[in-house]
């Protein structure tokens, strides 16, 4: 019924490691019986594992417990002599090319089986053949998704469309809390966001003193939902399962209403939960980017035993000779010069490196006919070439949240002329295919779009939204307080100054305590406070990525009824 995807090409495809995550550790052996020939898994199919993480990811959710998570919920009533003894990677069929990414995958369909499907499936029969037939529906999808992702240009859309969309978003917030109107003719920042950025999902915008505009607007987003995961699902499933209405309604409500609608209609769309995460991603970024030692760290101690523990005497101090504090004011700054030189050095290493290896990997122009030619949708095209990835909108989302702009407008107009010479001067280094171009693609090749970031993140991202490995829908998960809240605006304020270097503090914030730098930090934050205004950025964020995936939804008058009429599925 689905066929597992071809190898992908080597920027999607995992880099081989010793063992695979999926398989346990204890000594297994293929089972004899008990598994069902359609969740078997070839031995000639084995998969390539990804490498570890970059940064071991610490919290409870470890790998042995994700494996015991997902056998309690697929295998409840495992036997030792059946599919107990089987690694899950044998009796699960693929998800992915990757171990790793299936593991965490597993790992929020399990959740969401255990607490939206065995809740009422268990108490009808204790039969598991309709949770395979799930898994197996997703799992042709999530295949067929991989499968799409090698037509995608993947730095097009993480470092030009995304960060067009969060420049959208600030800009809009920001002329909706600007506009000054006398008392009489003022209007709520909320109505003024939403004309500039309409979304038929969140209309009305719902009022609080209206509880009828709060009703048809939750509507509305309910029935956005369903299409969208309707429209998707007809393109994705086999004929066979998607004339099944009965599983595919189930598919349905479970993708929009248990996902999305926990998702982005739950913790991602609040203020804390996106300040928590930037700490965190501020976090993991200091880790790869400080040294392990500072100036201050290298230190030449020439005090003696006694200075050291203190048994010398106040007079033996007093009568020490001058030249010593010079002797360690020397050799100080001759290990922080020392230091500095070191870490010149890797730089310049680690830059003409990258250009030597940016040299010899194949022109961007090239890669972007290739994928153009395996795209999906096969439509007579002109010649296309990629934008220079100097003119993408992450550079200009960089100075627009650090308000370049407004703070330091000679800066800003430097590097604007400064870019504008590298992309249209005449050596074009930084034109398509130049040799900076080249240069930052294989950088984020090699350490942005690398497969190995998605297992971490998809662990934190479950973590989060499933705590205690069940679905947020007890009274208990209540959202934390006011003070909670402003703490973690305050802390992640202070991880992002703690992020500037020293030297660009004081021009960016001229004359400003620290004190008065972290309240302005937090003034800044307070963009992503709004719950209802980030669930249109989320949903935006959302539609982009289906639409570059799925570009049969892009075109018009193409919804759920057309898709499944044109592959013979009547509704």
């Amino acid at each position: 019924m689905t066929q597992h995807p071809s190898r992908p090409p080597p920027y999607l495809q995992p880099r081989p490691k010793a063992a695979p995550t999926l398989s346990d550790t204890s000594g297994i052996s293929k089972a004899k019986s008990g598994t069902p020939p359609y969740l078997s898994r070839p031995s000639s199919q084995s998969r390539q594992s990804s490498p570890a993480p970059l940064r071991a990811v610490t919290f409870d959710a470890s790998t042995k417990a994700t494996r015991a998570l997902i056998r309690r919920v697929f295998y409840p009533d495992t036997r030792a002599g059946s599919k107990d003894s089987c690694s899950l990677d044998e009796l699960l069929p693929p998800l992915t090319s990757s171990n790793e990414i299936d593991l965490q995958l597993y790992a929020i369909i399990a959740i969401v089986i255990k607490d939206t499907v065995h809740s009422w499936y268990g108490k009808i029969t204790p039969d598991q053949s309709f949770v395979e037939e799930v898994i197996q529906i997703v799992a042709h999808c999530t295949r067929a998704i991989e499968g799409r992702l090698r037509s995608v240009d993947l730095e097009g859309l993480v470092f030009d469309e995304l960060p067009q969309l969060i420049d959208d978003h600030i800009r809009a917030f920001r002329t909706a809390h600007s506009l000054s109107s006398p008392a009489r003719f003022c209007t709520d920042p909320r109505v003024v966001y939403h004309d500039l950025n309409p979304h038929p999902a969140l209309s009305p915008v719902p009022e609080p003193s209206q509880p009828s505009t709060v009703t048809e607007q939750s509507e509305h987003e309910t029935q956005y939902r369903q299409l969208l995961v309707q429209s998707a699902l007809a393109i994705l499933l086999p004929t066979e399962d998607l004339d099944n209405a009965c599983l595919r309604t189930l598919v349905a409500d479970v993708i929009a209403e248990t996902i999305l609608g926990n998702a982005i209609g739950g913790k991602l769309c609040e203020g804390y939960f996106i300040w928590g995460n930037i700490s965190k991603l501020i976090d993991m970024v200091k880790s790869r980017i400080e040294p392990k030692t500072t100036g201050e760290e290298i230190e030449v101690d020439t005090r003696s035993r006694l200075e050291k523990f203190g048994l010398l005497s106040e007079r033996g101090e007093a009568t020490r000779p001058p030249s010593a504090g010079y002797r360690s004011t020397l050799s100080s700054v001759f290990w922080r010069a020392l230091q500095y030189v070191y870490l010149i050095s890797i730089a310049i290493r680690f830059i003409v490196q990258g250009f030597i290896a940016a040299s010899a990997r194949p022109r961007r122009s090239q890669l972007a006919s290739n994928m153009e030619a395996s795209s999906p949708i096969t439509k007579p095209v002109l010649s296309w070439s990629p934008p220079p990835l100097m003119n993408y909108r992450f550079f200009s989302l960089a100075s627009s949240i650090l308000g370049l702009p407004l703070r330091v407008p000679w800066l800003y107009g430097s590097l604007s002329l400064l870019q504008s010479h590298l992309v249209n001067g005449p050596l074009s280094a930084g034109a398509t295919d130049g040799i900076i171009d080249q240069y930052i693609h294989h950088q984020l090749s090699t350490y942005a779009l690398t497969p190995s970031l998605i297992p971490p993140l998809l662990s934190t991202l479950r973590t989060a939204l499933f705590p205690n490995a069940s679905l947020p829908l007890s009274p208990s998960s209540s959202p934390p307080s006011e003070t909670e809240i402003q703490t973690t605006k305050r802390v992640c304020a202070q991880d992002i100054l703690s992020l500037l270097p020293p030297f660009l503090l004081p021009t960016l914030f001229p004359d400003m305590s620290p004190e008065e730098r972290i309240r302005d930090v937090e003034h800044e934050l307070d963009i992503w406070g709004d719950a209802y205004l980030n669930k249109h950025f989320l949903y935006r964020i959302v539609e982009v990525v289906v639409v570059r995936i799925l570009p049969e939804m892009g075109e018009e008058g193409e919804g759920p009824r057309e898709l499944m009429e044109g592959r013979g599925v009547g509704v």
